[in-house]
């Protein structure tokens, strides 16, 4: 990729962060990434070309991988913490707005299998962690996938509030919900 190429990706990329892809146009890109309007067609047959391009590159990816849960304990409590952290650390406001402005209509059917790929290592990395901590005695049966849903659900509503909202929602920080979550989680799990 050239050095052109890229300032037009990145200031693609950006501008539907912030403005949501419907409102960016082709004269914003080009403002923003120094070029003119001609050389953006020439590099990309269209906007949504621009925006393929860049979910493509990992900088523009929350590059959330089953390997990012694999420090574990094999203790319930730290072990969620973990998991909430580590999904916390890699989906940041920025993230969390650009992944709304992919899903536009003109783009969703490209790259909703990109933005899938996030929950799935969550839910399918907790799902089995969640079945070894059973073989190892250290949890009863349940349906595990509804488990990880569970604490999916709970860690992506505050990571999508915190972005949308920051602290205008609630004064509970990220540290104190990850913490409150798992012991009400844990609670739960062991007074089955």
């Amino acid at each position: 990729m050239d050095e052109t190429s890229q300032k037009i990706i990145d200031a693609t990329m950006s501008l539907i962060r912030d403005k949501g892809y419907v409102a960016t146009t082709t004269k914003d890109i080009a403002r923003l990434a120094g070029v003119n309007e001609c050389t953006l067609f020439r590099k990309f047959q269209n906007k949504k070309d621009i925006v393929l391009h860049g979910v493509s590159q990992e900088k523009w990816r929350a590059h959330v991988t089953p390997e990012l849960f694999q420090n574990v304990q094999w203790e319930l409590e730290p072990d969620l913490e973990m998991f909430m952290n580590a999904y916390m650390d890699k989906i940041t406001p920025d993230f969390v707005n650009l992944s709304i402005g992919l899903r536009a209509p003109q783009l969703y059917e490209e790259t909703a299998s990109m933005i899938m790929k996030v929950p799935q290592a969550f839910i399918s990395s907790l799902t089995e962690y969640f079945r070894k901590m059973k073989e190892l005695g250290k949890i009863p049966h349940y349906d595990f996938e509804s488990l990880a849903m569970t604490v999916f659900s709970s860690t992506f509503g505050y990571t999508f509030l915190n972005a949308s909202f920051g602290q205008n929602l609630t004064d509970v920080g990220r540290e104190e919900f990850i913490k409150n979550s798992v012991k009400i989680f844990v609670n739960g799990i062991v007074q089955k």
